[in-house]
């Protein structure tokens, strides 16, 4: 009998973790098919790189109004049904970027397509770190790994629209299509009753120092994730100059998917402490490798780098996050995912101005510095914790 309910209690927890792994692999292809084709809206709109900074600066402002409703649904509801309906508006959202055809529709459809973004990360987030803690061993490193393989399906998927003359009206449709049928068809095999009960309100008054350490973290890292999603194609088709300007991105999403799989051994070989500093020097290394040699193979190595640097920044602090003694996983995640998404949102507007005011080749330096700051801030979050 106690054999049974043991398999039973393995089988569903296999369950929740391949459907969760479903829906960050989904949320990594509708992620990529946007922003690999931010050179296409650029083109189409007619945008300087000032400008399509400020269609851009659209998504933080976006994610930032959306922390009082996300800190709501942690409170009110298990993480599965945010989840459900973040995916649903995304993908819905995604389409009607696609068919935009003035400036404004086109920003009414990102701020919508961000806020949504925000919700189920954070809900998916959650359910990783709550799920987490059913298994003995690591493994919030390959649900990121999976987003980031479907951020290379994503490209992919992309590349072969492009090359077959297929418009981004098309294109999106399919994606948006295929992720509500697939998110209806998974939800119901989700992690159910994970609701927390305290540590939901946001405390006003001195900032969470272990929090903020955290925050500042997944904010560097993000802007040089956001800056690689947002601007890769860009910086390949107008400084490196080849038409298949979704290569550097495509190498970036495969280094850092294939580092992401491999983050949770290296977590528990060489230590968090160590993985940060690692991981800076490779982003602002692979960074300054593509500014000083602008070719198309510097470029690549360039950006492979960057790829394996930014992998592990995020899913350990997310692991991290969770054990906040004074925030339930699903509130902490929420703060802290506030910092990430203003950096992977804000991260490119930032650029734009920048490249718009010298050049893009220039611009990209911002990059190398955010990637170096991650060193400073993680000495600063262990001293906190040893403290």
């Amino acid at each position: 009998m106690g054999d049974r309910i043991s398999k039973s209690r393995l089988d569903e927890k296999i369950k929740q973790r391949i459907a969760l792994s479903i829906f960050f692999f989904l949320a990594g292809i509708c992620f990529s098919s946007w922003a690999s084709r931010i050179p296409t809206i650029k083109l189409e709109m007619s945008l300087n790189d000032a400008e399509l900074g400020s269609v851009l600066l659209t998504m933080p402002i976006s994610s930032i109004s959306g922390l009082p409703f996300s800190g709501w649904l942690v409170s009110k509801f298990d993480s599965r049904w945010p989840l459900l309906g973040g995916f649903l508006v995304h993908a819905i959202f995604l389409f009607i970027i696609g068919i935009s055809d003035s400036v404004l529709f086109l920003v009414v459809a990102i701020f919508f397509f961000a806020f949504s973004m925000r919700v189920q990360n954070i809900a998916i987030n959650t359910q990783s770190i709550m799920l987490q803690k059913k298994f003995d061993k690591k493994i919030v490193g390959s649900f990121h790994a999976l987003w980031s393989l479907g951020g290379i399906a994503g490209v992919g998927f992309t590349t072969l629209m492009i090359a077959n003359g297929i418009g981004i009206k098309h294109h999106l449709l399919i994606i948006s299509i295929t992720t509500l049928i697939i998110s209806f068809f998974t939800f119901r095999f989700l992690q159910k009753g994970d609701r927390a009960t305290s540590g939901n309100k946001i405390t006003l008054g001195k900032p969470d120092p272990h929090i903020m350490a955290l925050g500042f973290l997944t904010l560097f890292a993000a802007i040089c994730e956001g800056g690689m999603f947002d601007w890769s194609g860009v910086y390949f088709k107008e400084v490196i100059k080849v038409e298949l300007f979704t290569a550097g991105y495509l190498v970036f999403m495969i280094c850092m998917a294939f580092s992401r799989f491999m983050s949770d051994w290296f977590m528990h070989k060489l230590g968090m402490p160590t993985m940060y500093v690692i991981s800076a020097s490779l982003i602002a290394s692979g960074i300054s490798l593509a500014i000083i040699f602008p070719t198309f193979w510097t470029a690549m190595i360039g950006f492979s780098l960057v790829g394996m640097g930014t992998a592990s920044v995020i899913p350990m602090t997310f692991i991290l996050a969770g054990t906040s003694k004074k925030y339930s996983p699903g509130m902490a995640i929420s703060i802290i995912a506030t910092y990430a998404m203003f950096g992977i949102l804000a991260g490119p507007p930032i650029i734009g101005y920048l490249a718009h005011a010298v050049n893009l080749r220039v611009s990209f330096i911002f990059l190398a510095l955010s990637g170096m700051a991650i060193v400073p801030v993680s000495k600063w979050f262990f001293s906190i914790k040893r403290g």
